[in-house]
């Protein structure tokens, strides 16, 4: 799958970016017919500990996920925004095995 990651206000180091891709690629065992992906990597200038901000856009045929979460760090962020995924592919493809 394709992901285009972008980080706002600060430069991702590799690691950062190859945890995200490997963590959407899991995502493709649960729905195979994903397109590709837009991740935002966001720092919140706030007092708050909680200001790391992760915001992934899902492209499928005819639709699109957007999924948004804050957290202490982006892989905490990445990986609950991966899992609220993966819950509403599962919900798409169930759909879908209904309907045909």
């Amino acid at each position: 799958m394709k992901v285009n990651a972008q980080s706002v206000n600060f430069n991702a180091d590799t690691k950062l970016i190859q945890f995200v891709q490997n963590r959407l690629d899991k995502l493709e065992t649960f729905y195979d017919k994903v397109i590709s992906s837009d991740v935002y990597l966001k720092v919140e200038n706030t007092s708050s500990k909680e200001n790391k901000i992760a915001e992934i856009k899902l492209n499928i045929p005819r639709d699109k996920f957007v999924i948004k979460k804050q957290c202490k760090s982006f892989e905490e962020a990445v990986d609950s925004a991966c899992n609220s995924l993966e819950r509403k592919l599962k919900k798409r493809k169930e759909k879908l095995r209904v309907n045909s």
